[in-house]
């Protein structure tokens, strides 16, 4: 029963993935000189990120099942720990930059500039991993709004202070997160807050999705 419950949440997930291409696709379509994105452009796969629990397993899942065992798993694996090491020391920067004073805006700010290579990103500057990709990755590349706040790639040849079919991240985060909280009740996670933990890909990549992570079953005994 529970594996029905997951696969259908997956499912969920994918035709979310299909309806945010179609999305693209059609602003792509509406401003073809504006929207930039070609193969071989990997400027926003150095931009860093967070993934709802569901999008990490569901990255997670699609990387074990295309690189079960060899030693593209365990480049891919190790480019992901170089990442997330930098991601650590990253964190570490900007929380003692809070503690000085620096408020979450500026910090956010600071951060969006911070560059660091996925570790799915070939040296050919493609994605290994393509079809499986984020969300984040899917939409980049046209107008995005989170938080009452717009967004657009750098490279883009949208005009700034211009008006365009903006595509509202919220919504899709807030169905993101829905999944997610319905996988701890599905496989009965004892964590209450699983639903909340947001992981970078590298982590995502690294991560054994089993029991013991998601809290099933009775907690270990000291």
């Amino acid at each position: 029963m529970i594996s029905t419950e997951l696969d259908d949440i997956f499912r969920e997930y994918e035709q979310l993935c299909s309806q945010t291409d179609q999305l693209f696709e059609r602003v792509k379509a509406q401003y073809p000189a504006e929207v930039t994105c070609t193969s071989g452009c990997s400027s926003c796969c150095h931009a860093e990120f967070d993934l709802s629990l569901v999008e990490a397993m569901a990255l997670n899942r699609a990387f074990s099942g295309k690189f079960g065992f060899g030693p593209i798993r365990s480049a891919i694996l190790q480019a992901a720990g170089e990442a997330d090491r930098q991601l650590t020391r990253l964190k570490h920067h900007y929380f003692k930059q809070a503690k000085q004073g620096m408020d979450d805006e500026q910090i956010l700010l600071e951060a969006a500039k911070e560059r660091i290579r996925c570790p799915l990103l070939g040296s050919d500057e493609t994605c290994m991993l393509y079809e499986n990709r984020p969300i984040t990755c899917r939409i980049y590349g046209v107008p995005t709004a989170i938080h009452g706040k717009a967004h657009v790639c750098g490279l883009c040849g949208f005009t700034k202070g211009g008006s365009y079919p903006t595509v509202a991240l919220d919504r899709i985060q807030d169905r993101l997160a829905d999944m997610s909280r319905r996988i701890g009740a599905a496989v009965g996670s004892r964590f209450r807050e699983l639903h909340r933990i947001y992981v970078p890909v590298s982590m995502a990549l690294i991560t054994k999705y089993d029991d013991a992570y998601l809290g099933v079953g009775p907690a270990p005994k000291e």
